[in-house]
């Protein structure tokens, strides 16, 4: 049934050669996880060919991060044809509107933030800025969303800003709650200017609740990814190919919902 249909994954961090394994394994000390693999454009391109198209991005922990980050990320993506690429931003960089326009400059498709990570709640009024750059450049937002540990980005917080910036487009990572699903679906799903993605999810719940997500948010707001490294790639999509998913449900989430969201070229 999913013979022929092109895949994007949405969701991949990578990391220069020389700090990739101290990048991955911070992420793994976070989340009490050990990453599938390195974490290396190079390595990325060597992984399941099925996949057509990779979004990368990478998280800033400092300011001073923000264009050095954004300028390896430009440079990866034009190494390949097979990349594509969002930009870092921090809510406390004393430059926002800079950092924004540098990102445009550089070709980046979006802006990755990770509130649990960057330490700002996403209701908080240093990162407001960065949604409205975002609304006037026309470029999508995409969060990491939930944590029953901490509350900078769960769905009692989230919601309110996506009503605030009904003109921004927002991801919401991981069905818009990371470890928090059940709460997060019911009150997110329906939001007009909201995507979510499916990674990082589908190792804790079973798959009958990940279809039940799916249709929660409708397979038109949903998108494939792996969150490489921290996840393989093949076994991710072979996951989603075993979903109770219609061909036309799987080409939306596959490949069309990025395509749309991010203007791809076919």
């Amino acid at each position: 049934m999913w013979e022929n249909i092109p895949v994007i994954d949405a969701h991949c961090h990578t990391y220069p050669e020389k700090i990739a394994e101290k990048a991955s394994g911070g992420t793994d000390a976070f989340y009490g996880t050990v990453a599938a693999h390195r974490g290396t454009p190079a390595e990325l391109l060597t992984l399941d060919e099925r996949i057509d198209l990779f979004l990368i991005e990478s998280v800033a922990t400092t300011p001073k991060q923000v264009r050095h980050i954004n300028e390896f990320l430009a440079q990866t993506a034009a190494s390949s044809p097979r990349f594509r690429a969002l930009g870092a931003l921090h809510p406390d960089s004393p430059d926002q509107a800079g950092d924004m326009e540098h990102l445009l400059e550089l070709g980046l498709m979006g802006v990755k933030l990770h509130p649990d990570i960057q330490q700002f709640a996403v209701d908080d009024p240093r990162c407001l800025k960065i949604y409205e750059l975002c609304g006037k450049a026309g470029i999508p937002v995409l969060l990491h969303t939930g944590d029953k540990r901490y509350d900078y980005s769960n769905p009692n917080r989230f919601l309110p800003v996506l009503k605030a910036y009904p003109h921004v487009t927002f991801i919401g990572a991981h069905f818009g709650g990371y470890s928090v699903w059940e709460k997060a679906v019911p009150l997110l799903a329906g939001t007009p200017n909201l995507y979510t993605d499916l990674c990082s999810s589908m190792q804790w719940i079973t798959p009958e609740e990940t279809v039940s997500y799916i249709h929660a948010y409708g397979a038109d707001r949903v998108m494939f990814a792996t969150d490489y490294p921290m996840w393989d790639p093949e076994t991710c999509l072979d996951a989603v190919l075993a979903l109770d998913l219609s061909r036309e449900e799987l080409e939306l989430i596959l490949h069309k919902n990025a395509e749309r969201l991010f203007k791809l070229e076919k």
